[in-house]
């Protein structure tokens, strides 16, 4: 009960002695608000991102992959995108075919390929759109919902039939207050049907997801040919069986290659799996970085606030001479500085969390890069400043509890 009052005693004492010298705390604090905005900074954009990968790698659900010609994840070495550019062939309809009819860990399997395209409607020209052209079973893979219409069938694919689905913002663009089904638009001057819109996905990094429209891949092939660009989506028949899978499509694709054992791979296999994955390693090296910024600020701002502590026992010496003559203990002389101490550092993090959050929201609306502040970084970073005011602040409070109250008493009235 007395260590509680004592606590009280000192943290009250410190709130004091904090107001009582707003622009010396403020500034002995710089170093402590500086790491902790850093830390809470690289925090929500790590977190963010985070939100962002896990979303972008739903696209292919837990039990989904997909095979490139290049894989666009993992160490990002010149040298090897350069070399994988020169030796990887382009993957082909025929190699699809030929997976898809031997494989038996996958349920479903479509091919994609894509470009940028011109799409007119009654004069409305809209250029640099997405143009998709994949099988059915692709785009539903991919977590392409219909909203409105159907999407199409696998006889219109095979047909090479002149259907197409709309994005959320072709479908915003072209036909705001109507309903596009049945409509024909222009696609590069070629007519296509509408059969269906989207539903939207949303903007990534500031760039529309829904600005696209899917045409059959038999009918993109058709027009725009098969020679490039090509890539092959599959679904394992359960998350237990996807490593299996993948390394059945693998073992398919290098046979169909003619690939002996000791060479490489020229081609990618990509899950969602393998994108967190490589996610996890580029955040890695990230955290490091921000965690040896942070330290440096962190041991500056400690630094400082034991010279400030210093200064502050010396200009309290009579206070302590005489609250040490009426009756108090070495230990409460050593938790009033401790607290007052950790509070001026706590306070410095607290500073510190408010400016990292008006900068979160600030790039967040400002810019695309995704920002989410998670609570245990909040946390993290108050606790850490607390802590590093405590670590330093024990030296100045050891020298302030061993003062002679009559030393202390003389040097202050002589």
């Amino acid at each position: 009960m007395h260590s509680r009052a004592s606590f009280f005693e000192a943290a009250s004492v410190a709130l004091d002695s904090l107001r009582a010298s707003k622009l010396r705390s403020f500034l002995t604090l710089l170093g402590i608000i500086l790491s902790t905005t850093t830390l809470i900074a690289v925090t929500s954009v790590i977190h963010g991102m985070d939100v962002f990968i896990a979303q972008t790698a739903s696209t292919m659900g837990n039990d989904g992959f997909r095979v490139l010609r290049i894989a666009y994840t993992g160490r990002r070495d010149p040298k090897t995108f350069m070399l994988a550019l020169q030796r990887n062939p382009e993957l082909t309809r025929e190699e699809y075919a030929f997976v898809q009819s031997h494989t038996t860990l996958v349920k479903d399997a479509g091919i994609f390929a894509q470009r940028g395209a011109k799409v007119t409607y009654s004069g409305d020209l809209v250029d640099g759109v997405t143009l998709m052209g994949a099988t059915s079973s692709t785009l539903t893979m991919s977590n392409t919902q219909i909203q409105n219409g159907r999407m199409y069938t696998e006889t219109e694919d095979s047909r090479h039939m002149d259907v197409a689905v709309l994005g959320a913002d072709i479908k915003s663009r072209f036909f705001p207050n109507t309903d596009p089904i049945g409509k024909v638009i222009q696609i590069d001057g070629q007519p296509f049907e509408v059969v269906g819109t989207a539903e939207a996905k949303g903007s990534v990094f500031g760039q529309s997801q829904d600005s696209f429209v899917a045409i059959p891949d038999e009918t993109y092939f058709k027009i725009y040919g098969a020679m490039k660009g090509i890539s092959f989506n599959f679904e394992a028949i359960d998350r237990e069986h996807l490593e299996e899978a993948q390394d059945e499509v693998r073992s398919l694709v290098r046979a169909y290659r003619h690939l002996r054992p000791e060479q490489d791979d020229n081609f990618a296999v990509q899950s969602s799996d393998s994108m967190v994955a490589a996610w996890d390693q580029l955040t890695g090296v990230i955290a490091k970085s921000a965690v040896g910024i942070v330290s440096v600020f962190m041991v500056v701002g400690g630094v400082v606030i034991m010279n400030i502590m210093l200064a502050v026992v010396s200009e309290r010496t009579r206070e302590i001479g005489v609250r040490k003559s009426v009756g108090a203990r070495r230990q409460d002389i050593l938790n009033q500085f401790l607290v007052e101490s950790s509070m001026l550092a706590g306070c410095g993090g607290l500073i510190g969390v408010l400016i990292a959050w008006m900068i979160a929201i600030l790039v967040r609306n400002l810019t695309p890069v995704p920002m989410v502040l998670p609570l245990d970084a909040v946390l993290l970073g108050i606790v850490l400043s607390a802590a590093v005011g405590l670590f330093f602040g024990i030296y100045p409070a050891q020298r302030a509890s061993k003062l002679d109250p009559i030393v202390a008493l003389r040097s202050e009235t002589s």
